[in-house]
């Protein structure tokens, strides 16, 4: 990854840390988590760019929470089931209260 451009995200996905610090190859499950979580398609599109699909996969697949609608979305993304991602069967051994 090393000598490859910096991808370009919008700030909006790390408000909460100083963005022009952030290492993209230090940090990647975590840039690669919060994109998922928070950023748009081409969010998605210059993740994907930069880090490749093997390594976007295996850090989806591994992670320990994504909202829902975004395990679909990584769920078709990436083509793997949503029952091989953690967070969906960490989800399924902690449910939550019915909603009514």
């Amino acid at each position: 990854m090393t000598g490859k451009k910096k991808p370009i995200f919008n700030k909006r996905i790390f408000w909460d840390v100083d963005f022009e610090k952030i290492d993209y190859d230090a940090k990647a499950n975590f840039v690669i988590e919060r994109v998922f979580e928070r950023g748009d398609v081409e969010d998605i599109r210059h993740c994907r760019r930069y880090y490749g699909d093997e390594k976007v996969s295996e850090v989806l697949l591994n992670t320990r929470f994504l909202p829902e609608h975004r395990m679909h979305l990584a769920s078709a993304v990436i083509d793997k089931p949503i029952e091989e991602f953690r967070c969906y069967t960490l989800r399924q051994l902690n449910p939550g209260l019915f909603p009514y």
